[in-house]
């Protein structure tokens, strides 16, 4: 008795040193993709009976596109769910919080996906769940295996875990790509700011025809306008190549 207890708690304390690996490589994951892919790498290593994972995204139009699977196999579930409009991981963004699926090949909850993905892929278990913050619904993370009732209630259990670290992880990466894109959008917007006003300054030109001249810089040189307004305020002046084209 004494060592079951031991024994149970061991794995305790290895799952949960695990689980803290994870978050410390979710929230060091340099974008959205590397976290995601991360999950799915620790979906496999991690839960019970798991051979594939992958990760279905919400995107901006309300569509659901397939990120970060571990291989062909998990692709191609996600890929058959979509094309015929149903399977669990549909079901867990929009109806559910968790879904499993003992033998995809005899259940009848999606008649349409259920039998094609088990003849296409060899997966009878699947497990589903909803990656969600408060009530912004990311998308689903889906589990699956060759092994018909692969998913026991540890392997729920653990895998709700692991899917609440996975909605945390991509909400993060999200949050900190729209961080960079926003500063990126702010140094853009002062270095093309500046670039007018040495223009205007030294070509006795308005705003407007100031911002003419680099617009017209950017289309001749094939060049980012935000490359060309950079140049203009290191230099004080326009590209050679565009300048002397403008004063034709």
């Amino acid at each position: 008795m004494n060592g079951g207890a031991g024994g149970r708690a061991g794995d305790d304390v290895e799952l949960a040193g695990r689980f803290a690996r994870l978050a410390r490589a979710l929230r060091t994951a340099p974008t959205p993709e590397d976290a995601q892919e991360r999950v799915t790498l620790y979906a496999v290593a991690t839960v019970p009976g798991c051979d594939h994972a992958g990760i279905s995204l919400v995107d901006r139009h309300g569509g659901v596109v397939s990120v970060a699977p571990t291989g062909g196999t998990a692709r191609r579930v996600d890929e058959i769910q979509h094309e015929v409009g149903e399977g669990p991981c549909l079901g867990v963004i929009h109806d559910r919080f968790v879904c499993a699926v003992e033998d995809l090949a005899t259940d009848d909850r999606w008649p349409a996906f259920g039998r094609r993905a088990a003849a296409e892929t060899g997966i009878h278990a699947l497990l589903c769940f909803r990656l969600f913050v408060e009530d912004d619904v990311l998308g689903a993370l889906t589990l699956s295996s060759a092994t018909r009732g692969a998913f026991d209630d540890h392997a729920v259990a653990v895998g709700t875990v692991l899917a609440a670290h996975a909605a945390l992880a991509v909400t993060d990466a999200r949050n900190r790509r729209r961080a960079l894109e926003l500063d990126e959008a702010l140094r853009s917007s002062r270095d093309i700011g500046t670039a007018l006003g040495i223009l205007m300054a030294h070509r006795l030109v308005t705003r407007g025809q100031a911002f003419d001249l680099l617009r017209t810089a950017s289309r001749r040189l094939h060049r980012k306008l935000r490359e060309v307004a950079l140049e203009v305020v290191e230099t004080g002046t326009l590209p050679v190549g565009a300048r002397a084209h403008l004063e034709q």
